[in-house]
C-alpha cells in the first residue's frame, strides 16, 4: 500500500513539473454512472471527479496521466442487507487519439487505490470516447473497471473542462 502512495505522488509531481509542449492541457470534470455486471448487485449509482493532464505527442495523439475520485453508492436490498459505499482513487496513464477535432477516443490504465475500509483496490482501466462540445468542454462516455478477485464496473457519462 505504501508503494501505491509513492507511485501516486510521483505521478502528481511529474504531472505538474513537466515542461509543457505545444498542446499540453489540464482537464477536470464530473462523471456519473450506473454499475454494471456484479457491481449492480450491491451498488445503485456512482459519482466521480476526473482530472487529466495531457501532452501533445503529435497532431493526432496525446499522452498523459489521469486521476480522480470514484464513489459508488451502496444499496439496501429487500432483505435489509446494506452495502457500504465503494470508493477508489485511480492513478493511471492516459492516451487519446484524435481522428477529428471534435471526436476522440482512448484509454486510461493503471491502479485504483481502494479508499473505504476493506477495499484493496486493483487494476484500473477505462476506455473513453469523447466529443468536444466547445473548444474547452468535452462530453464523454466510458466503461470504468477495477479488477481484483472480480470486476467492479461502471458505465459512465462525464463532462470535462479544459484549463
Amino acid at each position: 500500500m505504501k508503494r501505491t502512495y509513492l507511485i501516486a505522488i510521483a505521478l502528481f509531481v511529474l504531472m505538474f513539473s513537466a515542461k509543457a509542449q505545444d498542446r499540453s492541457n489540464i482537464k477536470a470534470g464530473f462523471s456519473g454512472g450506473i454499475p454494471v455486471g456484479d457491481a449492480a448487485d450491491f451498488s445503485s449509482f456512482s459519482l466521480g471527479l476526473d482530472f487529466n493532464y495531457h501532452w501533445g505527442v503529435s497532431e493526432l495523439l496525446d499522452a498523459g496521466v489521469a486521476t480522480g475520485f470514484i464513489n459508488a453508492f451502496g444499496e439496501t436490498l429487500e432483505n435489509q442487507t446494506e452495502f457500504e459505499d465503494i470508493q477508489f482513487i485511480p492513478v493511471a496513464g492516459s492516451v487519446r487519439i484524435y481522428p477529428t477535432y471534435h471526436f476522440k477516443f482512448g484509454v486510461d490504465g493503471g491502479y485504483a487505490v481502494g479508499v473505504n475500509e476493506g477495499n484493496d483496490g486493483g487494476l484500473f482501466y477505462r476506455p473513453v470516447v469523447g466529443y468536444n462540445i466547445t473548444g474547452n468542454t468535452e462530453l464523454n462516455v466510458s466503461y470504468t473497471a477495477v479488477e481484483n478477485d472480480g470486476t467492479f464496473a461502471i458505465a459512465t457519462v462525464g463532462i470535462l473542462f479544459l484549463f
